[in-house]
């Protein structure tokens, strides 16, 4: 199995999360404005922070850990953990919310934010489109707008400890106005592409942009 190719047995949990979006559960049909409800509809609250992945938790050291950006971008570049945590960094305080159900109100992040990243690589006119590839093999989409957001980062820090592995250390994206399977673990490249290229659960039902508010869980199509 390669970087880019998700692990060929999928976990029970992969297996229900596919069936979730073939029957539409959880779906409350309703919708709530992000100004007026802290809390996204068909969601609740847990203490905890629990742990979903594909079957697999690639275990990356920092001394071997590498950023490729790359794509339809002016500067593409590839950072190593030096290079990385060289860069300004950001810390911003925001919530978790799963499409599995649960949210995780206040989660503490270090590390860079991606409009930084974006005044570094600069993207290419038309490139409007951000994939996001991890070190197992998954990989999402996201617009250029999302990915830019105001409190996105590549997060290598929570609660103001070191990420650990199976949170998605020694680095992941956190994008907080989406449901958090956009939010890539274990990243290893950022693509910026001119066209859309749909991730592991955006073509397994799942919807091409994920807004919890407007319960954007599973695919109209």
């Amino acid at each position: 199995m390669t970087e880019d190719e998700p692990p060929p047995n999928p976990t029970k949990l992969t297996r229900s999360k596919q069936r979730w979006a073939e029957e539409g559960r959880f779906l409350t049909g309703r919708t709530a404005r992000p100004e007026s409800e802290r809390l996204p509809p068909g969601q609740h609250l847990v203490k905890d922070w629990p742990v979903l992945d594909l079957g697999m938790q690639p275990d990356v050291e920092k001394e071997d850990w590498k950023l490729k950006i790359f794509g339809a971008v002016e500067n593409p570049l590839t950072w190593d953990w030096a290079g990385f945590t060289g860069q300004k960094q950001s810390r911003f305080v925001s919530d978790i919310h799963c499409v599995t159900t649960w949210s995780r109100y206040d989660n503490r992040w270090d590390g860079v934010a991606t409009r930084d990243l974006l005044e570094t690589v600069k993207p290419r006119p038309g490139a409007d489109f951000v994939l996001l590839h991890s070190s197992d093999g998954y990989t999402t989409n996201l617009t250029l707008d999302d990915f830019a957001a105001e409190d996105a980062l590549l997060a290598h820090s929570w609660e103001g400890k070191p990420l650990s592995l199976h949170h998605g250390g020694p680095v992941r994206l956190v994008v907080p106005h989406l449901y958090f399977w956009k939010s890539a673990k274990w990243i290893s490249k950022v693509e910026f592409r001119t066209d859309n290229h749909p991730g592991y659960w955006e073509v397994r039902g799942y919807h091409d942009r994920g807004d919890p508010w407007r319960e954007e869980r599973y695919s109209n199509d």
